[in-house]
């Protein structure tokens, strides 16, 4: 049986082995949401726990600090370690505080020590632009041009090749930020070892892991990764700017963090009000202000789905989905110029997968239309990410049957081939 059959996918979402959480979220009906790599849906379990914190503060005021079943002053350890779980960290290595970017400041200021020759920062060319904003800003910092920020260049415009990076790790890179997963292509970097060979040259090695958290396995600790930073709204489905997240090895515990502010305080100490600043010794020291806790409340609920779930379970059925989507683009797509620009084999594939076309704009938009979701990536990429929580094959299918139809009638071409405001 081929893929391009309902009857196919039908069998598929009957028959695979793990089952989803889709009965856990709200599906938004009459659509196909495939941007979950953007922002994930709301789940029910989300929606309840962002209801019990703002009654905590309805019914407790200040004394919500600490009272109630998810007291405030301790929420970002407990959620830092329900999250150690999906990143294979221990429990006291991750805290749940700040953004994406304010993360990886604190985390640069913290371990980029420019020293001799050694004042170099390694990153990519395809790395997702904040991510450079901020090591160019923290070098500026320094007293240094962006001429200290190397980044590795892709040898087809898609994807790296560890070797190549490797090769860059010269004795006058003083810190390593890469991307656990290319948010374009879906490309995995092989972390473990690329952790591994910075290492050998006594270099500090952080990874931006947005991309890859809730959609891979990750053994942070166990890769002796330095540190790491992630949001929660994509794979985490934690909402629209809801808290990020980060990591740090415990080999590092009591490295005074670089950006110091009063929640990173030993805890039984931040009350004493003392100018000596006197840091917590795990990652918890890391934090910088007061937790944003009605933006971190949904994600009691979606990491709970996580950990019933299971990451590895997570991880079967997307890379199930994912296949199933590229067999739908041979199999229905074959003739209308799409060029897939995602890794083939598992172990390079994220939660994504990513097509080209000179027309991927209109296309977006005509897609749109008929009720999918996509995510438009200037200047032609399309990328389409089936959620392993929510997702089915029949929607895989359905999407494909659309995308053919699309392509066949040239419904795309009414569209401009320009892209929104927000892609």
């Amino acid at each position: 049986m081929t893929a391009n059959t309902w009857a196919y996918a039908k069998r598929l979402d009957e028959t695979y082995e793990i089952a989803s959480m889709r009965e856990e979220f709200y599906m938004q009906e009459g659509r196909i949401y495939f941007d979950g790599n953007s922002l994930g849906l709301m789940s029910k379990r989300a929606e309840k726990t962002l209801h019990s914190l703002m009654n905590s503060w309805k019914e407790y005021g200040i004394d919500g600090w600490t009272k109630g079943e998810h007291a405030w002053f301790f929420l970002a350890e407990k959620l830092g370690a329900q999250m150690a779980q999906i990143v294979g960290a221990q429990k006291e290595e991750v805290v749940v505080t700040g953004s994406t970017t304010s993360n990886l400041h604190q985390l640069v200021a913290t371990f980029y020590k420019p020293e001799g020759k050694r004042t170099k920062i390694l990153a990519d060319e395809l790395n997702f632009p904040s991510d450079i904003y901020a090591l160019k800003s923290q070098l500026a910092l320094k007293g240094y041009d962006e001429s200290h920020l190397i980044r590795v260049a892709s040898r087809d415009g898609q994807m790296l090749d560890e070797e190549d990076i490797i090769a860059a790790m010269t004795d006058e890179v003083a810190l390593i930020v890469l991307p656990g997963v290319l948010y374009r292509s879906g490309q995995i970097l092989n972390m473990e070892q690329l952790t591994k060979a910075a290492h050998e040259r006594g270099i500090i090695i952080g990874f931006d892991l947005c991309h890859s958290v809730g959609s891979v396995v990750h053994h942070l600790h166990d890769w002796n990764v330095d540190f790491a930073f992630w949001c929660t709204y994509k794979h985490l489905n934690g909402g629209p700017g809801s808290t990020g997240a980060l990591f740090v090895h415990e080999k590092h515990f009591g490295t005074a963090p670089g950006l110091a502010g009063w929640f990173g305080s030993n805890k039984e100490k931040q009350f004493t009000m003392s100018h000596t600043f006197e840091p917590a010794f795990e990652a918890g020291g890391f934090q910088v202000g007061t937790p944003n806790v009605l933006s971190m409340a949904p994600l009691l609920g979606a990491l709970g789905l996580f950990n019933e779930m299971g990451i590895d379970n997570v991880r079967k059925r997307s890379l199930a989905l994912s296949d199933y989507m590229l067999q739908c683009v041979e199999d229905m797509l074959g003739e209308y110029s799409f060029k897939v620009c995602s890794p083939v084999e598992h172990e390079r594939r994220g939660g994504h997968i990513y097509l080209e076309h000179p027309d991927a704009a209109r296309i977006c938009k005509a897609l749109k239309e008929r009720g999918v979701i996509p995510d438009f990536r200037a200047p032609q990429g399309i990328r389409l990410a089936a959620v392993a929580m929510y997702n089915t094959f029949e929607e895989v299918y359905k999407c494909f049957e659309i995308l053919k139809d699309i392509m066949e009638t040239k419904a795309y071409e009414k569209f401009t081939n320009e892209r929104e405001i927000v892609a």
